[in-house]
């Protein structure tokens, strides 16, 4: 802690004095202004923005932002498809300022098992990077976002935080932690692709007078892998896909029954997306079901 006391001196230096620590004290505040709002939250999670160093496309500038959400000891949130229970985060910018498009990425997430089900989220706080087009680029910009989400340990709670943030092209201090969050958003790949993880397979089979869909996943023996499967739109709820025991060497093999379709709602041709998350990586791939 920095101290601010001072021994016996001439008034007229005392006062250099103050006013210089003053200074600096506002510099410091408005640095971090400059980067990051303030925390909105209560003890069991809080809400904020981080900029980030911005990236220069050939056609407009792309400025890049974080959503950052801290989570109290045993507290969790939500990824955009939760799973057996638990409310997905919403984000609205509307109320931004110069702003055409904000694309929200998705860190890999986690599955969690409790009573209500297995849901899928994170835990420990996460950070949602953010790729922001200005409308106008040499016109300020500010990102206004009111965040609905829920947040659980026992009981799910919900939460709604409201940030705002100036962006500009300067450097931000937060670069690091907002670039270790987007290393951590799944690479899109394709089926069938080669590499160490990859989706080799997806299969539609049926088994006891229902359809089971078999996803064939090539990851190293050793690492331990996850699978999540998404609708074609979100009031979809498919099963958390499971693992398959004796699956082909180098192969580990997941499949879940296809359940969860809204009312009326056909299958042949809609289009399904898979996220696998392993110890080293994580990629997602999308299917179309015959």
């Amino acid at each position: 802690m920095t101290d601010y006391s001072y021994p016996c001196l001439p008034r007229h230096l005392l006062l250099l004095k103050i006013l210089a620590a003053a200074a600096a004290l506002t510099n410091s505040f408005s640095a971090e202004a400059a980067d990051a709002s303030a925390w909105d939250g209560d003890a069991r999670s809080a809400v904020r923005l981080i900029a980030g160093s911005p990236i220069t496309a050939a056609k407009a500038r792309t400025l890049r932002a974080g959503i950052a959400v801290k989570l109290a000891a045993g507290w969790k949130t939500y990824w955009r498809y939760p799973g057996d229970s638990g409310i997905p985060p919403r984000f609205n910018f509307s109320r931004s300022e110069n702003i055409q498009t904000v694309d929200v990425l998705w860190p890999a997430p986690h599955r969690f098992s409790d009573p209500g089900g297995q849901s899928i989220g994170y835990k420990d706080g996460i950070i949602f990077p953010l790729h922001i087009i200005p409308r106008e680029p040499a016109k300020p910009v500010r990102l206004r976002l009111e965040l609905e989400y829920a947040v659980c340990e026992k009981l799910c709670v919900p939460a709604v935080a409201k940030v705002e943030l100036a962006l500009d092209a300067g450097a931000s201090s937060h670069d690091g932690e907002l670039a270790r969050s987007e290393a951590q958003v799944p690479k899109p790949t394709r089926i069938g692709d080669s590499g160490e993880l990859a989706v080799k397979a997806v299969q539609r089979q049926a088994s006891q007078g229902k359809s089971r869909i078999v996803i064939d996943v090539a990851v190293p023996s050793s690492e331990p892998i996850d699978v999540f499967a998404e609708g074609p739109t979100p009031d979809w709820a498919l099963p958390l896909p499971e693992p398959v025991p004796g699956s082909p060497p180098g192969i580990k093999r997941f499949a879940f029954n296809l359940e969860g379709a809204p009312p009326g709602a056909t299958v042949k041709g809609q289009a399904f997306k898979l996220t696998v998350v392993g110890g080293t990586g994580a990629i997602e791939a999308s299917t179309h079901l015959d």
